[in-house]
């Protein structure tokens, strides 16, 4: 079946021989509806050469993988939800590197193509380094909040820069008002947001090389740099003028509930960093880019370090090697393999050859001009770091460091849960 979107495109023939068409086997995280979205764009790859792609998607994907790798029956390609996974499979010998010149690809079209490249080159069994991941799909965290009509009756204007983003918070208060609302509630993963804020300050405090090294621990969580991050953080949550029901609140509030400030009448808050999918817990009938809108979390302008941008993303690597499974990561490079995702909504890209105009919506595309406007990319450092600290000693760290630990003694307990 031929993308409906697609439907009268011309094809490249690449048409494959029956000899040479293969069977590739595909396996992820995606399920459905995106599963489907997936299928149509695996139908155009079928038609230009021959070849059959079985795609399946599960919800234990980071279990299934490694039994299937161990007992030697992985599938052709693997989408990972995050390259640590993909790092350590790499250095198991699990892994097949992407074939010559897909660097330089990268490189040249996609934006802050280094970060990418160094986002998909793992380590292999041998101690030596090579391209194995290529980045499809991708998430973005580096956002705040606002409600425009909020702004518009206050005479704001979104800031520039992380100085001029000061400014205002401190502007807001002058006038009586509360600048942000600020949740780390989530359950047991109490906390985690703060790790966001940590993380987009680190790359708003240090250049991209020093956040590689914190999050590998090269550079101890406790040192001067790292400390320095929290307490950018602690700049905002730490004062009782800035947050909604003051920095007490913030370790009860539930992240999901939070957001809901902006929309009260009078606003209990102005602003709410968060990713790009807090939308789904606004009030029913907000409509983005009309009663909710976001700008891009500045960097600093005195630091010069550009605009980093914080996210997360899938990544596609050869599990199973074979010359299908490569024309398939190929393809994945072309326009098209992103733009018709692009139409159904819920995909971003760093690839500056796809047309905007593909986007299914204004909201879409804006946050994707953020994304190829980054001069650094960086995936969650949480989502890198070891389950123990990424997914346990940070997250609880933040919430001590909110109710009132200083920044030194809560780095210093992250840094002693690290795995030896």
């Amino acid at each position: 079946m031929k993308s409906a979107l697609y439907a009268g495109t011309a094809l490249i023939a690449i048409t494959a021989s029956t000899a040479s068409a293969e069977k590739i086997t595909v396996f992820g995280p995606w399920l459905t509806p995106e599963s489907e979205i997936v299928a149509e764009i695996f139908d155009v790859f079928e038609e230009r050469t021959g070849h059959e792609v079985s795609y399946v998607g599960s919800d234990s994907f980071e279990q299934q993988i490694l039994i299937d790798a161990e007992a030697g029956s992985a599938p052709n390609i693997s989408i990972f939800p995050q390259p640590g996974l993909a790092s350590d499979m790499a250095s198991r010998g699990f892994l097949t590197p992407l074939q010559d010149g897909s660097a330089d690809w990268i490189r040249d079209n996609y934006a802050a193509g280094q970060s990418w490249v160094d986002l998909g080159t793992f380590t292999n069994e041998n101690g030596d380094d090579d391209l194995y991941g290529m980045f499809f799909r991708v998430d973005l965290k580096s956002l705040v909040w606002y409600s425009p009509e909020n702004f518009e009756d206050a005479d704001y204007d979104v800031p520039e820069t992380m100085e001029d983003l000061i400014a205002l918070s401190d502007q807001i208060v002058a006038d009586g008002g509360t600048p942000w609302c600020i949740g780390l509630g989530s359950g047991a993963a109490t906390g985690w947001p703060a790790t966001d804020w940590v993380e987009d300050m680190m790359l708003r405090t240090q250049p991209p090389e020093i956040y590689d090294q914190w999050v590998t621990n090269e550079l101890p969580f406790d040192s001067p740099e790292v400390v320095g991050a929290i307490e950018a953080f602690g700049q905002f949550v730490l004062n009782d003028d800035y947050v909604a029901g003051g920095s007490g609140a913030v370790a009860s509030t539930d992240f999901r509930d939070s957001p809901k400030g902006l929309f009260d009448s009078p606003p209990q808050c102005y602003m709410h960093r968060m990713a790009s999918f807090i939308p789904a817990f606004f009030p029913e009938g907000t409509v983005v880019g009309e009663d909710a809108d976001f700008f891009y979390f500045p960097a600093f302008a005195e630091k010069d370090l550009g605009s980093p941008v914080l996210g997360a993303g899938t990544v596609a690597a050869i599990t199973n090697p074979s010359e299908g499974a490569q024309e398939l990561i190929a393809f994945l490079r072309e326009p098209i393999a992103h733009e018709i995702w692009m139409g159904h909504g819920g995909f971003l890209t760093p690839h500056k050859g796809v047309d905007l105009a593909k986007f299914q919506d204004d909201t879409s595309r804006a946050l994707n001009n953020i994304l190829l406007d980054a001069t650094t990319f960086r995936f969650d450092g949480s989502d890198l770091m070891p389950g123990a600290v990424g997914a346990g000693s940070f997250w609880t760290g933040m919430v001590d460091y909110t109710s009132g630990k200083s920044a030194e003694d809560v780095a210093a307990t992250i840094q002693s849960s690290w795995p030896e």
